[in-house]
């Protein structure tokens, strides 16, 4: 059995988390990756095994390049970009996949935007 770091626990969780959630093509998956610096979001079919639209932090900060915005700042503006892209492909239910991450802070942030944003979960 491997250490017990933070990162093997993160994946133990989301392979719990990921036996009980499942993507269709009437309800896709909203999985959330978060690194130390980016955030990464998708939108996945995971029937067909394909990813439906993306979203992360490198693209919003590339396209605003405006003030210094906090990690959690620009994660919201994450979610909204996900919840634009999604509709725009014609989700609008999504499953949410937090990723083993704790629903704290820029996970928080993300599924906050996209439901304001228009998706529902």
């Amino acid at each position: 059995m491997a250490r017990k770091n933070p990162t093997f626990m993160r994946k133990v969780r989301h392979a719990r988390l990921r036996a009980k959630v499942h993507g269709s093509a009437e309800r896709p998956r909203l999985a959330v990756f978060r690194s130390l610096r980016h955030t990464y979001v998708q939108v996945i079919d995971d029937d067909r095994g394909h990813t439906l639209a993306a979203a992360s932090t490198r693209d919003v900060v590339a396209a605003e390049g405006e003030e210094k915005l906090s990690k959690t700042q620009v994660a919201g503006r994450v979610g909204g970009a996900i919840a634009e892209k999604a509709l725009a492909c014609g989700v609008k239910q999504v499953v949410f996949d937090r990723g083993g991450f704790e629903y704290h802070g820029r996970v928080k942030m993300i599924a906050d935007e996209a439901r304001k944003g228009g998706l529902e979960f």
